[in-house]
């Protein structure tokens, strides 16, 4: 016996990446995933690409991973992807300590993300009104 297959969760136009455990803090990456966010795909990869962050990096392959998922495995049309969703969570806490003055030490927390990023298909009425 088997499991039961899971019912997809998200739409049939819409295809998603995540990657886990970033080496950076959510503020940062929420910063870079919010520039994306509403854009199409072609113009998001290119203001990922030219961004001087380093966070945008890690978003970027996020992005591309997305979009190769809609066109690989939900045969969505590439040209008509926009960036529906890019959300960051918490994930680990390192956490260390710092030595300073008179004996003492300060707590520094490490924080590393979550980075999820959803692509959706443009309805075909939304581009003819383009």
């Amino acid at each position: 016996m088997s499991k039961q297959k899971k019912a997809r969760a998200l739409a049939d136009n819409e295809a998603k990446a995540m990657q886990s455990v970033v080496q950076t803090t959510p503020r940062k990456l929420n910063l870079v995933a919010q520039m994306i966010r509403g854009l199409d795909a072609q113009p998001a990869l290119a203001a990922l690409t030219f961004s001087k962050k380093r966070a945008a990096q890690d978003v970027r392959k996020v992005l591309q991973a997305a979009i190769a998922n809609a066109e690989n495995n939900h045969s969505l049309d590439v040209d008509r992807l926009f960036v529906a969703e890019a959300y960051v969570g918490n994930s680990l806490r390192l956490k260390r300590f710092h030595a300073r003055a008179r004996g003492r030490g300060v707590k520094v927390v490490k924080l590393w993300s979550n980075l999820t990023v959803v692509v959706r298909e443009r309805a075909e009425a939304a581009e003819e009104a383009k």
